[in-house]
């Protein structure tokens, strides 16, 4: 599998100042594979992927964008590397602004002026503020491929915004075919646009000189006027008698209406006094009121006249009211402490908290009650995971059968409801009492994840609330405490963000303590383990904590919670499914050992017992059940494309078949009394065959068809027969499941156990036809001289000595055994045995030292009649050992010798016909499985 690459580092940027919309250029290392591998950029905190333009791996163009912080670092991110650093800085200077009427000597260019706020949705970037067409003619695309202009011009860019522009492509690839006519219009057009550019400054000022000559214009005439009039402020100017007579004029007003205006300010005031005491007369009553309302619960009524008694009498200086009023505050003191109290109490639904904080922020209660809120409920909820992880482990040492999982409990409603947000579905337990069966584990898995979808879910949207400011909207209160506690809510996401991290690594350490103690430090081991783990989970219970922690994940991300909180429970599934897996592989292991105690030895047709079958089914049953802890939900990743996982995957495969391989090497060696005690029987197991034989066909060895005691040869041949079973079939069968359920490395999985099948059927086939050859290789020599026979003084030959006939009865017997048990080991086998045969009849040819007329005769019978009935089984080294041995032999030289060699051979095959026959070809075909 392909490494990750590094993540990106941004070493330097050029200008490393400026103001909003500044071309810089980006430089480091791992910037990205190309323009699509970039998918972020930021600086200073604000989005600049608009106005990327990547030229290199170590190099990126783009524009600084209006950021709100006025320094900070350049982050690079890819689809190749991730999330990358920055070594370096950039200070974004805030441009003075500059009013419509307010004269500037900063030249701004309108032809190329780019708004941001009407062009805001249309996609354009700021790297593209220059006319489309620079040229101003029609284009007129010619035919040339895009790949031929990059091989005509290395490093060089088509398009005129970038550094690396070049001309000539421009002119090929947008007016290949524009005549010259059009060229020479174009040119001029250039022309005139840098001729504006260059008189823009220049005629600025030109525009500006009107306005300053009218300016002085319009200050000199107002002196002028001020002047003649004589409005300075002098003594007896005009100026000054006429604000004499303004003020005489102001003082005679005052005094004609001083009295009405004193008698009218009166009666209001009377009025006022008088309208106040008839509308706020509940002021006295309003303590006992308070009272009341609490005991029934009536808090909105309580809020409401609390604030019209602080809205007419919350700065009064009659006596009375401040008496009544401080009352009434005790009150409200008191109010304020049972809500705080009632808020803070556990459990409660989040339709009471919020009522709770919506209540103290009405009163304007001290401090931030819903943040305090927040805080108590992820202490109680973090007190729910630790008191769930101690119960189960009490009722574990008591031996209990622990806590059963509610009916109605978060995680049962989910997995019995349609399939949840991102996902697939999971399926319920199978009836009433599998969590009786379960282990305590795999029930603590359970309750656990309960707690934290039952109370997170609230948990995330009481802080959402918080943050959105909707605790507070519905009391229609704009007051700077409200305003305030919004302000304090943006400030403590980070704070709270430390809150649900908390919370799921909590639930991640705990289930490690239980399911994966070995991935835990000593310290937090002490802290959340302590569970018994002698015997440990089998692999369908650990695919059900998997199914549970997934349903988990999957219920935490439809709150839509960002994922990196989340990321520690994939570490976590990751590790579980790789748990799972190794887990699984070595009770297969465990399952394969066993399969030896269930060789019942019987055999078909073919020679193979059910234990190649049992075999295979064991591994195809082991990947079925493997299937959904291997499958890739959304977010996870294959873990068999892991390199360390893919190696002990592999390591453990190749352990299992060799265990099987190993299961096959003790049962060729396991005594009778060995398979009497495997078979927990005191009698000697008797050994069946179950052949499927066509009826048509001569019955050649009917007497072996009856039960006899099953013997150390051949057991050796059944699992020979097995061997070669395994190789051509089962091994195939087991290489495309495991290709099939992502083993990548089921090639070299089936290679290596190929070749220790190999090895052992090699050995076993040496030690058959070690033991089957020697007793027919020892009784030639002893048969050859039986009766003081002498090759140099012997009589003419009448037959086949009884020696060879003995022989050939051995092979038959030999033959009839392999074939009883696989027609496809009898060529094997015989060809073994007629090898080593041969070689010794070579060898004892070869040590005589003459042969007189009638010895000679006699050998070449012999020689001749053994390879006549077993010429269907010579091989190329049998062959060469019988040309020695006719070599060692005198020439006949009569042809009278030869019509009598003749002769004797005929009578021989006559004689020996019905064993002879058995050496021919089968007549029928074993019935296939």
């Amino acid at each position: 599998m392909s490494r990750a690459r590094q993540p990106p580092l941004v070493t330097g940027i050029s200008p490393n100042e400026g103001v909003p919309w500044t071309k810089v250029t980006i430089r480091g290392e791992n910037l990205g594979t190309g323009p699509t591998d970039l998918i972020g950029l930021s600086i200073c905190g604000h989005n600049c992927l608009l106005t990327a333009e990547w030229m290199a791996a170590s190099k990126i163009v783009c524009r600084v964008g209006p950021a709100k912080d006025d320094k900070g670092e350049i982050i690079v991110t890819t689809k190749s590397g991730g999330l990358g650093t920055s070594t370096v800085s950039f200070k974004l200077l805030k441009p003075e602004r500059i009013g419509i009427l307010d004269q500037s000597a900063v030249w701004v260019d309108e032809l190329n002026y780019y708004d941001m706020r009407t062009d805001r949705n249309k996609g354009i970037s700021p790297l593209s503020l220059r006319p489309a067409n620079p040229l101003g003619i029609d284009f007129d695309k010619g035919k040339v491929p895009l790949k031929d202009l990059e091989n005509m011009f290395p490093g060089m860019s088509g398009d005129f915004t970038s550094e690396n522009f070049s001309s000539t492509w421009y002119l090929i690839e947008n007016h290949s075919s524009t005549g010259f006519e059009h060229l020479r219009v174009a040119v001029g057009n250039l022309k005139k646009q840098a001729s504006k550019k260059n008189e823009g400054s220049l005629a600025y000022v030109k525009g500006g000189l009107s306005t300053f000559f009218e300016a002085q214009d319009a200050l000199a005439s107002i002196h002028q006027k001020l002047e003649s009039d004589g409005t300075e402020k002098v003594e007896g100017s005009m100026t000054q008698r006429l604000e004499n007579v303004l003020n005489r004029a102001s003082e005679t007003a005052d005094t004609l209406f001083q009295e009405v205006l004193g008698r009218k300010d009166k009666a209001d005031s009377t009025r006022n006094a008088l309208n106040v005491l008839q509308r706020f007369k509940f002021l006295f009553n309003l303590p006992l009121n308070i009272e009341r309302n609490i005991q029934k619960g009536d808090y909105d009524v309580v809020i409401n006249d609390y604030e019209k008694a602080k809205s007419l009498f919350g700065n009064t200086e009659v006596p009375v009211f401040k008496k009544v009023y401080s009352e009434v505050e005790t009150r409200i003191e008191a109010l304020r402490k049972l809500l705080m109290d009632k808020l803070l109490e556990t459990p409660s639904t989040l339709h009471d908290q919020k009522r709770y904080i919506r209540y103290l922020s009405d009163l304007h209660a001290p401090g931030d009650p819903a943040w305090q809120c927040i805080i108590a409920q992820h202490k109680w909820i973090l007190q729910l995971m630790q008191n769930c992880k101690e119960d189960f482990i009490k009722e574990q040492k008591v031996g209990g059968v622990g806590l059963e999982l509610d009916r109605s409990s978060a995680l049962n409603r989910i997995s019995l409801s349609a399939p949840v947000k991102r996902g697939g579905s999971f399926q319920k337990p199978k009836d009433d009492s599998w969590h009786y069966k379960s282990p305590q584990q795999v029930r603590f898995v359970e309750k656990l994840s309960d707690v934290v979808i039952s109370q997170l879910p609230n948990f995330w949207k009481l802080w959402i609330s918080y943050v959105n400011g909707s605790l507070f909207s519905e009391t229609g209160e704009k007051s700077s405490q409200v305003e305030k506690l919004k302000k304090n809510a943006r400030q403590r996401q980070n704070d709270f963000k430390g809150m649900i991290e908390e919370v799921t690594r909590r639930l991640v350490q705990l289930v490690r303590g239980a399911l994966l103690p070995s991935s835990l430090t000593e310290l937090q081991l002490r802290q959340y383990g302590g569970w018994d783990t002698k015997t440990p989970l089998s692999g369908c219970w650990l695919t059900q904590v998997i199914h549970t922690v997934r349903l988990s994940h999957e219920a935490l991300s439809a709150l839509e919670i960002p994922n990196d909180l989340l990321q520690v429970i994939q570490d976590l599934l990751q590790d579980l499914r790789v748990h799972c897996l190794l887990t699984t592989l070595q009770h297969t292991e465990e399952d394969v050992k066993r399969l030896a105690k269930k060789e019942d030895w019987v055999v078909d047709n073919e020679g193979i017992t059910s234990l190649p079958a049992q075999f295979e089914q064991c591994m195809v049953q082991m990947l079925q059940s493997l299937k959904e802890p291997m499958e890739c939900k959304s977010g996870e990743i294959n873990i068999l494309n892991l390199d360390v996982v893919q190696d002990k995957a592999c390591e453990q495969c190749v352990s299992i078949m060799k265990v099987f391989i190993k299961c096959l090497e003790q049962l060729s060696i396991k005594t009778d009394g060995d398979i009497d005690n495997s078979n927990g029987s005191g009698q000697s197991k008797s050994f069946s065959f179950s052949l499927s034989v066509d009826l048509a066909s001569p019955d050649l060895f009917g007497s072996i068809k009856e039960d006899f005691s099953s013997k150390p040869e051949q057991r050796l041949l059944i699992i020979l027969s097995n061997c070669q079973y395994l190789e051509r079939h089962t091994f195939l069968n087991l290489a495309e499941h495991l290709e099939k359920n992502g083993f990548t490395t089921a090639e070299k999985i089936i290679r290596v156990s190929t070749e220790a099948l190999r090895q052992l059927d090699e050995y076993l086939f040496e030690t058959y036809i070690e033991k089957k050859s020697d007793p027919i290789v020892g009784s030639l020599e002893p048969g050859i001289y039986a009766g003081y026979f002498d090759w140099k003084d012997c009589l003419l030959p009448t037959g086949v000595r009884s020696y060879l006939k003995e022989a050939l009865v051995s092979i038959i017997s030999v033959h009839a055994e392999v074939f009883t048990i696989s027609k496809e080991l009898v060529t094997r086998v015989l060809s073994k045995i007629i090898e080593a045969v041969a070689e010794e009849m070579s060898r004892l040819m070869q040590c005589v030292s003459s042969f007189s007329k009638n010895g000679a005769l006699q050998a070449r019978l012999e020689i001749c009649a053994l390879l006549d009935a077993i010429e269907p089984y010579l091989t190329s080294e049998s062959r060469s050992s019988f040309k020695q041995a006719l070599e060692a032999l005198p020439q006949l030289q009569s042809g009278a010798d030869k019509k009598l060699l003749e002769e004797l051979l005929n009578k021989f095959k006559s004689s020996m016909k019905l064993q002879l026959n058995c050496f021919k070809p089968a007549s029928f075909q074993p019935v296939k499985r």
